[in-house]
């Protein structure tokens, strides 16, 4: 019995690790903006106790702009915080059909937290559609992964 137990636990684990790694949301990617059409960071998405999180770990920066920006127009805890580390996407859940809702992300550069939803197209696990919304006004990006 004992050893049907400790089977048991680790075929739950095992189960547990493999979703998680299969999970197409984590890792990391680019974000390309919407209205420049430049890349500008690389998030990194994680999860958190059945929820999604992405924080961006690097920043491409043109030459005259500010290499180290802080949101100083967030009305939140990211207040006057640094935008290198900053976590932009929170409370994300996974839905159906590799569709995660129900979460926020910020955009630093203006301040504003909208509320999101992220999605792949025809099974293009390597393309993350991720739309930020108030109400009926939405703005969709594509964000790409990092391989490697």
């Amino acid at each position: 019995m004992k050893h049907f137990l400790s089977f048991v636990l680790a075929l739950i684990l095992g189960m547990a690790a493999a979703w998680a790694q299969s999970n197409p949301l984590l890792g990391k990617w680019k974000t390309k903006d919407d209205e420049t059409g430049r890349i500008k960071s690389i998030v990194e998405i994680t999860e958190r106790d059945g929820k999604f999180y992405g924080q961006v770990v690097e920043l491409f920066r043109l030459p005259d702009e500010d290499q180290d920006p802080y949101c100083d127009k967030c009305d939140d805890d990211r207040k006057d915080k640094r935008v290198l580390g900053m976590e932009i996407v929170r409370d994300m859940e996974l839905d159906e059909e590799w569709e995660w809702e129900d979460g926020t992300i910020c955009d630093p550069k203006k301040g504003s937290v909208y509320d999101c939803t992220m999605w792949f197209e025809d099974g293009d696990f390597d393309t993350l559609k991720v739309r930020g919304y108030i109400l009926f006004l939405f703005r969709t990006q594509e964000w790409y992964r990092v391989k490697g």
